[in-house]
């Protein structure tokens, strides 16, 4: 009895001791590592919320830029990093989930290596097509791929959450298409306006001057409800097309072992940050939804990704670039 009171008195001590450190956390500035590059659409999103972090926080949320490998090298970096809530990654669909299930034999996984904070954001893919196209509804759309089987769709990359929108469209419209990936998102971009591969499950900061300018329509959202920056664009499902949901979606994680107490603080600083009506509003402007969780259901989203994505890329036969 005497040795269990010594152990509870330990434990409670050190539990004190952890909450009281998380009081005085930030101390010194915070490392937020971005693994993309300066002025992608998830580098942007990143920083509008931790600018409205950093008006509130004791210490700086400073964005440290690692762009290589579809993200992997900044994610792997973060993992191996000292689990104290100094530094944090802004983790992403393609390298948090996407990733492992092309690459299993990378140097980190979500699931093991992280400790969710919270989701703040997810930019849906929506349907487009090339106005060279005479096709104005997802219906006329399904029905001209039914006609013409292997009509090109473009991607920024094989694996990217365009390329698994698009392989998880054919699934569930029943159609056969021809996936050509590209290395350069203006290339891509050019094509689709050129109607040279007329389709693509686009983010929509990649093809809003196109839209705006009339030369790509807008079919469809892969989203569960319209976006606001779309409003008059119907969702798949409102269209017929049931599950047809695709994101690149964001969110904060730590290193594995970071005090419960600091992710449950910067869990409420995500969470007052996305609560700013400007913050929103500059969100609804880039095409992005705004989006929040606790640090479990971040934990538990991550997991379904990770078995919906397993299984598209299994039934579909998708394989890593070599």
């Amino acid at each position: 009895m005497k040795r269990l009171w010594a152990v509870l008195l330990v434990v409670a001590g050190t539990a004190a001791s952890v909450a009281a450190w998380a009081q005085d956390y930030p101390a010194r500035p915070v490392t937020v590592i971005v693994p993309f590059s300066t002025g992608s659409a998830s580098d942007v999103i990143a920083r509008i919320v931790l600018e409205r972090m950093n008006t509130t926080a004791a210490q700086r949320f400073i964005v440290d830029n690692r762009p290589a490998a579809g993200g992997a090298v900044g994610t792997a970096a973060a993992a191996k990093a000292a689990p104290d809530g100094y530094t944090l990654l802004m983790g992403a669909s393609g390298p948090l989930v996407v990733a492992k299930v092309l690459q299993p034999g990378l140097a980190y996984e979500a699931e093991r290596d992280f400790d969710p904070i919270s989701l703040y954001g997810r930019l849906p893919n929506v349907i487009v097509v090339s106005t060279k196209l005479p096709i104005r509804s997802l219906d006329e759309l399904v029905e001209h791929l039914k006609r013409k089987p292997g009509v090109g769709y473009g991607s920024v990359g094989n694996g990217s959450s365009q390329h698994l929108a698009g392989a998880l469209f054919e699934q569930l419209a029943g159609v056969k298409m021809t996936h050509v990936p590209y290395r350069v998102t203006s290339q891509l971009q050019s094509d689709l306006v050129a109607g040279e591969v007329p389709v693509s499950f686009q983010l929509l900061p990649n093809v809003i001057s196109a839209l705006k300018a009339g030369q790509v329509r807008a079919l469809a959202v892969a989203n569960a409800s319209r976006l606001a920056a779309l409003p008059d664009v119907p969702t798949a499902a409102e269209l017929g097309l049931k599950g047809y949901e695709s994101s690149a979606w964001f969110g904060f994680v730590a290193p594995r072992g970071t005090p419960r107490a600091i992710v449950e603080k910067l869990n409420g600083e995500v969470l007052a940050a996305l609560a700013d009506p400007a913050v929103r509003g500059r969100f609804v402007e880039f095409g992005a939804e705004p989006t929040t969780s606790t640090p479990d259901e971040m934990g538990r989203f991550i997991s379904s990704e990770v078995a919906k994505w397993r299984d598209l890329v299994a039934r579909a036969g998708i394989k890593a670039d070599p």
